[in-house]
């Protein structure tokens, strides 16, 4: 293609991208609220670059899927740049902007009412800021995914098959009382096996299992913020081959014109038949 083809492409991707961002989402039926962030490595410039992608994805009360907000925070030297630790997005420093709170204004400022239920990855300061935005009584679920990694950096790598079995039998219960009773269990003996892996469980507090508030259908869907996983892991596939992206902006403007074009689709959440049925009242006593 010519210069000017690609140049004229390049203007419309953009045009739409920005008419994307600043969107209404007034109308739009959000049931259940996911939020993540990842860092993606890539070259900018010629020089390989990590970026702060933080991304929303909402379903609707139908079940469908649909990407909210995909956002740029920064490469490595950015103002706005975050590390990656232990499976959480952390700030770089607590004297820089919180971009969660950033992130969660514009998602007001553009109209998403408040959804019935979120699921985040566990980056500190991003329960502060639901709870500061949509009050306390907001339902959180913390990603139990995200939570093992944590899980497993906390435990001698020796014990790391013991313990991914041992927390696998409290998320994957049948019944909320089975998961009370394991959660139980699991607390005495690693208290005594690795204090430490016992501690990281306890921080996660009814968080981990705000699930068990949903039809059991819903479970499966519910427990992780595994749908923008894997967008991202989609995304990485398609760009392993281009060895040069212009800017950091061309990060998140990317994944959006790949679901925008059809090239990565989104199916329904697994359950949604049961999305309009109301939580059950919190059935567990996690206090230690």
């Amino acid at each position: 293609m010519s210069q000017d083809v690609v140049s004229r492409a390049w203007r419309k991707v953009k045009t739409d991208w920005d008419a994307w961002c600043a969107g209404s989402l007034v109308d739009e039926d959000i049931v259940r609220l996911i939020l993540d962030g990842t860092v993606i490595k890539t070259r900018i410039d010629k020089t390989a670059t990590n970026i702060s992608v933080l991304a929303a994805i909402g379903a609707r009360r139908d079940g469908q899927k649909v990407l909210l907000s995909i956002k740029n925070m920064g490469g490595e030297s950015s103002s706005s740049s975050l590390q990656r630790t232990t499976g959480a997005l952390r700030s770089a420093s607590p004297k820089r902007p919180r971009p969660w709170r950033q992130f969660l204004d514009d998602l007001d400022a553009r109209g998403l009412k408040r959804p019935e239920f979120v699921i985040v990855d566990g980056a500190p300061g991003l329960e502060a800021a639901l709870v500061g935005l949509w009050g306390d009584d907001l339902p959180i679920q913390r990603c139990t995914v995200h939570k093992h990694r944590n899980l497993l950096a906390h435990a001698p790598k020796h014990m790391h098959d013991e313990l991914t079995e041992d927390y696998r039998d409290i998320i994957y219960a049948d019944t909320a009382v089975d998961i009370e009773k394991r959660r139980r269990a699991f607390l005495r003996k690693w208290r005594l096996k690795c204090r430490a892996v016992a501690d990281s469980l306890e921080e996660a507090g009814d968080r981990l299992f705000t699930f068990t508030r949903l039809d059991p259908t819903q479970w499966k869907s519910a427990r992780t913020t595994n749908a923008i996983e894997r967008l991202n892991e989609e995304f990485r596939r398609r760009i392993k081959t281009q060895t040069v992206l212009p800017c950091a902006e061309t990060v998140p403007m990317l994944l959006w014109a790949l679901l925008a074009s059809g090239q990565i689709q989104m199916r329904k959440v697994d359950g949604w038949e049961t999305l309009s049925m109301p939580l059950e009242p919190m059935p567990l006593d996690l206090v230690a």
